[in-house]
């Protein structure tokens, strides 16, 4: 049985959603980001238990399709930015087409209206995000960032950056009193 969970947005969560169905004995297959497989059906009673235990830990089991599919679309921008370094080798409107198997329109405006912003601009808020981890790490150069995060050039990434943050790149890394934002309140 597949099982969806909503805000599980790291290898930590996969750890802890893995233990959690371990310690509950529901044999976990596989656990993912934003999914778990188990190796049965779960009773009415055992998925309202799940939930609870779940919530406890600030996540959410979901059930309907469409919440599903917006938690797909956030999993792999996620993973794409956070895990791969933003390496698109096409548009994400077709990295998200091939994986998702909808039509890009559809996935959009689904988007749009469930979560109240685009695709795109969670998008570049996740490229922010890891932008930011980048930069408190002051181990990269901003060129070797923007090169990193497949930026056309470090002007972009600096405009990019100051029009969703209020900064430059130079002086968030010059100040790094501002606290990166947690994934899933990106």
């Amino acid at each position: 049985m597949k099982l969806y969970i909503k805000n599980m947005v790291c290898n930590r969560c996969i750890m802890v959603v893995k233990s959690e169905l371990e310690k509950l004995g529901y044999k976990p297959l596989s656990v993912e980001l934003g999914e778990a497989e188990i190796e049965r059906e779960l009773s009415k009673e055992e998925k309202q238990r799940l939930t609870n235990v779940l919530q406890g830990l600030g996540f959410d089991l979901i059930d309907d399709r469409k919440s599903r599919l917006i938690e797909r679309i956030k999993n792999l921008i996620i993973e794409l930015v956070h895990e791969k370094d933003s390496q698109l080798k096409t548009s994400l409107s077709d990295y998200l087409t091939t994986h998702l198997h909808h039509d890009y329109h559809y996935l959009s405006n689904l988007f749009s209206e469930v979560e109240g912003t685009t695709i795109e601009k969670f998008f570049i808020n996740q490229k922010i995000e890891k932008v930011k981890e980048l930069l408190v790490y002051d181990e990269l150069s901003l060129s070797e960032i923007s090169h990193r995060m497949n930026y056309s050039s470090v002007a972009y990434l600096s405009s990019q950056f100051k029009r969703v943050t209020g900064l430059t790149p130079s002086h968030f890394r010059n100040i790094k009193t501002l606290k990166r934002k947690p994934l899933d309140e990106v």
